[in-house]
């Protein structure tokens, strides 16, 4: 991590949080059980993880699966105490060296959301856009834009990026995919196809989406994929209602609170919190606990006057 003046005034940010007794306060409200905290990564270094997991092993966090929370929210188990699930979205490479064996090791669950045409192609499409911007390549918006845009403009945009040489493998392959499968600590979810915003998607797009990736890791695997996590958070009633005629039991949104008992009522709507791969360990400890992203967003709608929007909200108009 560059030590830009960014990265100083957030860890300062985050000092203050636990000198303060913030995160000792969000510590202890979890150990309360007022709610099931859930943690999304995407690629981060076997170090990053490794200190995230060490830390919540040392303030006696408890581990769940995604079949725990179903059992919880079938009220099959106890509302618990002190509980965090640790979901990691899709699929990179690297996770099965720096997520999987640390899982192994410490013999805790994960859940690991896969795209599954990276895994058949070897890439994603953000990272192609990226070096097409970095080299200037005209008509093609940035990566934000193309997540406003529907998804047959998105993809007709980024079959006009051109491409020199060969670009190295960003996803896990299948044969990855079925090894890590087979550790007792894995559980893997679906995480759509191509990867697309799905509320730009027709509904004959988002049905092949979400169906094809099911399909193509239950065949992989030879287990059935009951979770599922919304590319970018995004997601209307149309998705969950495809959702339930596929079966999925669970699916997970980027909207930043904790699992309350509320929240279980709607298996297919259940928020995480967000882990930032090359932020400092305290700023994550504070993203894990789940008072890192209120807080900024309350700033941000105070001075800026900004209403941050996550999930479906921002897309309610459309479902």
């Amino acid at each position: 991590m560059k030590p830009n003046f960014s990265n100083i005034f957030k860890w300062g940010l985050a000092q203050t949080m636990i000198s303060t007794g913030m995160v000792k306060n969000a510590i202890q409200r979890s150990m309360n059980g007022e709610h099931i905290l859930a943690v999304y990564f995407h690629d981060p270094s076997k170090k990053e993880f490794e200190s995230a997991v060490k830390w919540l092993l040392k303030h006696d966090f408890q581990f769940i699966s995604p079949e725990d929370l179903l059992m919880i929210a079938q009220n099959k188990q106890p509302f618990p105490k002190g509980a965090i699930m640790i979901t990691v979205d899709d699929g990179w490479k690297n996770n099965e060296e720096n997520i999987v064996k640390v899982a192994n090791k410490h013999k805790i669950p994960v859940c690991i959301f896969i795209a599954t045409e990276a895994v058949e192609t070897g890439n994603y499409w953000w990272p192609k856009v990226m070096h097409a911007n970095q080299i200037h390549q005209k008509g093609i918006p940035d990566v934000q834009q193309l997540k406003k845009v529907p998804n047959a403009k998105r993809l007709e945009l980024i079959n006009k990026i051109t491409t020199t040489g060969t670009r190295e493998r960003e996803a896990m392959d299948i044969e990855q995919i079925k090894r890590i499968s087979k550790s007792p600590y894995v559980h893997l979810g679906a995480h759509t196809h191509t990867h697309p915003i799905l509320p730009n998607c027709s509904y004959e797009q988002s049905l092949k989406e979400l169906k094809s990736s099911k399909e193509k890791l239950e065949k992989w695997i030879g287990k059935p994929v009951i979770s599922f996590a919304y590319p970018n958070g995004d997601f209307t009633q149309r998705e969950i209602n495809i959702l339930n005629q596929l079966n999925y039991q669970l699916a997970f949104t980027c909207e930043p609170t904790g699992i309350k008992r509320q929240n279980l009522l709607s298996p297919l709507k259940i928020p995480r919190f967000a882990f930032l791969e090359g932020a400092t360990m305290d700023e994550n400890i504070c993203r894990m606990m789940g008072i890192w992203q209120p807080l900024r967003d309350k700033f941000r709608y105070t001075v800026f006057h900004q209403k941050t929007e996550y999930s479906e909200y921002k897309f309610q108009k459309q479902s």
